[in-house]
């Protein structure tokens, strides 16, 4: 029998990036069979998250660009999916933060994303099985402290490279999560 499957994404940036949805998104996540979809901020409008719905339950965060009709949403949550406690947050932190990081990224380029990963971490301590998160756009896989870290990078558009727009799967069995990053053509 196969792992259940979670659809993430984030940062889909919607009209502000993007007018809509890429549209590869919906037909990866049916592909892929997803169960329930986590969507880590930056949705921008909420028609975004009425899309996600017609596919699976949707279970989301507010990022620093949900200003209007989020209200609702929190900064953080934890989902219990199949014996897993998974973290989910956009990652930006505080609004003070936020300038921080902008400013950083303006002076010195991106040079680090692993920070990124570890504030979201840091949001959960040791409560969660794996940490899912957004803001920086660069998709992660990563186990650290033995749990997964991971960023399905943005929906809408990458930051650095030449790298298409992406998706997120978790599959999660008996406690364990495999993360797998879907690039969107």
């Amino acid at each position: 029998m196969s792992a259940p499957v979670l659809g993430v994404i984030a940062d889909t940036h919607i009209p502000d990036r993007r007018r809509q949805l890429h549209p590869g998104v919906l037909p990866a996540f049916e592909a892929a069979g997803v169960q329930a979809i986590l969507h880590a901020g930056d949705i921008s409008i909420p028609r975004a998250l009425r899309e996600l719905e017609e596919l699976a339950p949707v279970v989301a965060v507010r990022g620093n660009r949900d200003w209007f009709g989020f209200e609702d949403l929190p900064i953080r949550r934890i989902v219990q999916f199949n014996g897993a406690r998974i973290g989910l947050t956009h990652g930006h932190g505080s609004f003070r933060l936020y300038v921080r990081d902008k400013l950083r990224f303006l002076l010195r380029g991106p040079q680090q994303f692993d920070f990124f990963a570890r504030r979201a971490e840091g949001v959960f301590g040791a409560e969660v099985d794996a940490v899912v998160f957004g803001h920086n756009h660069e998709p992660m896989v990563k186990q650290v402290n033995g749990r997964l870290v991971f960023n399905p990078g943005s929906a809408c558009c990458q930051v650095l490279g030449d790298k298409d727009p992406s998706v997120g799967l978790l599959r999660v069995q008996a406690g364990r999560i495999h993360g797998e990053i879907v690039y969107l053509e």
